[in-house]
């Protein structure tokens, strides 16, 4: 028997202040139903029958269910939902725990973070529509339906075709841990303000799961240094170098949509699993591209890496998966 998905789309992705500063794309709330609702068919087309979702004031989810009467099952997920960022960490956490099989996630590096908070161990295919996104990956929703139905249907096994994802556990005495899924910032300042990490120059050191020269952003810039890919069980720690002191060392890379910058690296180094960053007072963190919290002067933050994320799908390798289950001829 068919399991159960959970869909949780976030209508607010894609909308920060880097598409005023840099070139970044928009995705608008019909296209992300549109979205959801290819993401529905694969779905269908699977055999699974019941979907849990998370309600938002856009209604995204039950717009794209429009003229699927009867074909599918789908039920908003038991919570309080208040328009904000918590709402998906209730909303992912509600999922685990009523047994859903896979996660369907829409949004960028910052929904998908705060999903992770929720849930961390149900797969999870995560599809791009935000802005600076290294994590989710941009992807047709009808196959992003057919990869997360294969996994519910049991005719592919998630832990085959996903890779536990890393994380950054941020500490700070008397308060709860935070997390990041690709990187932690550290800047100045003490005022949150825009959450969006736009300006290079306010940078004083970051941590990275993942550091790919290809990618966009702050994981662009350690790739530039020095490649660390999802599967490496390292991470990075760059130091940023002062501008008006210039080290020698400076790298070039794309740290937003059309937005590259050349910046000054005073330190390099390769993090294993579990070793310590210590960070102190006062500096303000970006957790996965959005400014979070601030530490005051004679306060302390420990960051360390480890890899109890999300086990994150690999579309491509289910969809090969569930080929060889001979989807294709109708099974």
């Amino acid at each position: 028997m068919s399991g159960s998905v959970g869909i949780i789309a976030n209508p607010a992705s894609g909308r920060d202040i880097r598409r005023l500063v840099a070139h970044a794309s928009v995705f608008d709330n019909e296209e992300k139903a549109f979205i959801v609702r290819r993401a529905i068919a694969g779905l269908i087309a699977t055999g699974v029958r019941r979907v849990l979702y998370m309600p938002d004031p856009y209604r995204l989810v039950e717009r794209a269910l429009d003229h699927l009467e009867g074909e599918i099952e789908a039920l908003p997920v038991a919570g309080q939902f208040h328009s904000e960022p918590s709402d998906t960490t209730r909303a992912a956490a509600a999922m685990q725990a009523a047994g859903t099989s896979v996660l369907i996630s829409l949004g960028g590096d910052g929904t998908n973070r705060v999903l992770a908070k929720g849930a961390s161990r149900v797969p999870l295919v995560a599809i791009s529509t935000g802005t600076n996104n290294v994590y989710p990956q941009m992807l047709e929703g009808t196959t992003a339906g057919l990869a997360a139905g294969a996994i519910a249907s049991g005719r592919v096994a998630g832990t085959d075709v996903s890779l536990v994802s890393k994380r950054i556990v941020v500490e700070v005495d008397g308060r709860e841990p935070e997390i990041a899924l690709v990187d932690a910032a550290v800047t100045e300042g003490t005022f949150v303000g825009s959450r969006a990490v736009w300006e290079i120059g306010s940078l004083r050191e970051m941590v990275l799961t993942r550091a790919q020269p290809w990618a966009i952003g702050l994981s662009a810039l350690g790739g530039m240094l020095e490649p660390v890919q999802p599967e490496d069980d390292t991470g990075l720690h760059v130091v940023i170098g002062n501008r008006e002191n210039e080290p020698a060392r400076s790298v070039r890379a794309a740290i937003g949509p059309g937005l590259i910058e050349d910046v000054p690296i005073a330190a390099v180094e390769r993090l294993e699993l579990g070793a310590i960053v210590r960070v102190a007072g006062p500096a303000l963190f970006a957790l996965d591209g959005e400014r979070e919290f601030g530490i005051k002067a004679g306060e302390e933050a420990r960051l360390h890496l480890d890899r109890e994320g999300p086990p994150l799908v690999d579309v491509e390798r289910c969809l090969d998966a569930l080929r060889a289950a001979g989807l294709g001829n109708g099974a």
